[in-house]
């Protein structure tokens, strides 16, 4: 039986988180949402008018045996800016900030004492990443689902979520080794 637990990031626009987090073994899920905002069951159109107070998300749903919250945090702040408020890259607007929402108050805890360890260590000049409870995750539309492998040449893609993706690639999993033929 898979231990699963679940981290609920937003780090930009969703598509690219998405899209990096599906790379990691052990990665059961990665779903496309909205959170930490006021409005019921929000659209996309009303996210990005940013009225909601709701930020674009990825809810990770990982096999808790394979790596640990803490892994996550890893990845989520090597693959977004923690330093740029509500923005990441040309996505402006509060919908884009960094933030984790958290499940739980040992994530909460974990969350605050990485962005401790990070901002001592010098990794980061100002982290903005808002640390705040889950309420309530809200999946967007089934076009934003998959976005980038339904979309791989997609000129947003290409340019914003293929670094992410080699980032994650390089730093967080595996290649299997070659084998050689005798």
């Amino acid at each position: 039986m898979v231990d699963t637990e679940t981290a609920t990031l937003g780090g930009g626009c969703f598509w690219c988180v998405e899209a990096a987090f599906k790379e990691l073994p052990g990665v059961q899920s990665a779903v496309s949402g909205y959170a930490g905002g006021d409005t019921v069951d929000p659209s996309y159109r009303a996210v990005c008018s940013g009225s909601t107070g709701h930020a674009e998300v990825v809810q990770v749903e990982y096999d808790a045996d394979q790596m640990a919250f803490a892994d996550i945090l890893r990845v989520f702040f090597t693959v977004h800016d923690p330093t740029q408020l509500n923005r990441q890259g040309p996505d402006v607007g509060s919908q884009y900030r960094s933030i984790v929402l958290c499940e739980n108050d040992a994530q909460q805890t974990q969350t605050q004492e990485y962005i401790e360890e990070l901002e001592s260590e010098g990794a980061y000049d100002g982290i903005v990443t808002e640390v705040e409870p889950l309420e309530t995750f809200y999946k967007a539309e089934s076009k934003h689902q998959d976005y980038y492998d339904k979309n791989p040449n997609d000129r947003y893609c290409t340019f914003h979520a293929d670094p992410k993706i080699q980032k994650v690639r390089e730093k967080f999993t595996q290649e299997p080794a070659s084998q050689s033929s005798d």
